[in-house]
């Protein structure tokens, strides 16, 4: 049996910018792994098959949707039983499907003995979701296109963050529907965004948890927000609760705040009892 643990991730930033003639839109964005995992697990079977605590049918699941994409790429005859354990919530902006996903693609092309390189992997990816190839370039990238074009980063220093899901779910399309409607998307500033993701990928290398703090940004989450005002409620509760800054992952509903230590994350940690809240590591 090969056992997987698949990290969740947050956006440092993301700039959403116009939207592409195939449906999709243009980003720029940071992400970063983080200490909170799906676990994957997989044994060699004759068929394919998907055992999960997610109500949804298993033809529905990114993870049955990557092996059946590869076993049909790849023509093999070998199938799997793959059991899937959530830790990380859905629809909250933290990249669990896109997650699970990759690393169903990497395991599988291990235990099935295919050989194929992570390029070719990471093009399978893409057609599943926009936020899968990251997961193969992570724990830090910057994200350009709709998220195929990464440039991973290196970075040797881990940050603590406390997460709270605010008691809704967002789902991306509606997102960034609600963004075309508002007009949000701004291709025109492309340049500030990139050099805003470099300020604070360097200060992320540099450990400078202040200008971190400062270079921050999500384009979904004034539009999310006031849609959803529970997700504003949790990102003031966090600044009040002693985070040095506090922003919604993705297209929601975790907000992540930032702390100077472990301990003050767990004080605040326990304001949050009605949410689900978990302190966790940035990964190097």
């Amino acid at each position: 049996m090969l056992t997987v643990k698949a990290p969740a991730k947050i956006n440092w930033s993301l700039f959403v910018l116009d939207k592409r003639e195939d449906g999709y839109h243009n980003i720029l964005s940071l992400l970063h792994c983080i200490g909170l995992y799906d676990i994957l697990e997989f044994e060699l079977s004759d068929t394919l098959t998907l055992e999960s605590d997610l109500d949804i049918p298993c033809e529905r699941n990114l993870v049955y949707k990557a092996a059946s994409l590869l076993k049909n790429y790849s023509g093999t005859e070998k199938g799997a039983r793959i059991v899937l354990r959530k830790e990380i919530p859905s629809g909250a902006g933290l990249g669990g499907g896109s997650s699970d996903a990759a690393h169903t693609l990497m395991a599988l092309n291990n235990l099935w003995e295919l050989d194929l390189g992570k390029a070719e992997l990471k093009s399978l990816g893409g057609a599943l979701g926009s936020d899968v190839p990251f997961f193969f370039d992570g724990p830090l990238a910057a994200a350009e296109g709709r998220g195929e074009r990464l440039t991973s980063l290196p970075v040797a220093k881990s940050y603590v963050l406390l997460l709270v899901k605010a008691d809704c779910s967002v789902s991306t399309s509606w997102a960034y529907g609600v963004l075309d409607g508002e007009g949000e998307g701004n291709v025109a500033l492309a340049k500030n965004k990139i050099d805003n993701i470099q300020l604070i990928y360097r200060a992320l290398a540099a450990g400078d948890i202040y200008s971190i703090a400062g270079n921050v940004h999500n384009d979904f989450e004034n539009a999310v927000i006031r849609h959803y005002p529970v997700i504003g409620a949790v990102k003031e509760r966090l600044l009040k609760n002693g985070a040095v800054m506090a922003l919604m992952s993705g297209s929601g509903s975790t907000v992540f705040g930032l702390f100077n230590d472990e301990t003050g994350a767990l004080n605040a940690c326990g304001n949050f009892q009605s949410y689900f809240c978990r302190v966790v590591m940035t990964l190097t």
